[in-house]
């Protein structure tokens, strides 16, 4: 199994749960020192997402409605960057199998002598 670390920052909104997800904890480090530091060098993408059942739920891209009634605006840079900024930084690890993955590690070398 691999092991992949998506760091993430949570922000917990009147009626919905929202999240970014950023490049590093560096990164996100660095930005919350210097919000002048540029958003495309903080974040993977530039999609604010919502969370359902929690942090460890179902995740979807937040509708254009559901921002700007939690944010009061349409301006995607204001509501990232009050994500960032007012946020809860989390790093979750996922575990997934890759095709190079061994598939039974206990049985040790199949070769015969």
């Amino acid at each position: 199994m691999s092991n992949h670390e998506v760091p993430k920052v949570f922000y917990r909104g009147k009626s919905h749960e929202f999240m970014v997800v950023v490049q590093s904890p560096q990164e996100y480090r660095r930005y919350k020192k210097d919000p002048s530091v540029p958003l495309v060098d903080v974040l993977n993408s530039f999609k604010v997402f919502v969370t359902r059942a929690g942090t460890q739920g179902i995740i979807d891209e937040a509708s254009r409605s559901m921002l700007e009634n939690e944010f009061g605006t349409k301006d995607q840079n204001e509501i990232i960057q009050k994500v960032l900024r007012d946020g809860d930084f989390q790093e979750q690890k996922y575990s997934y199998k890759t095709s190079y993955d061994s598939t039974n590690d206990t049985m040790g070398a199949r070769v015969a002598h």
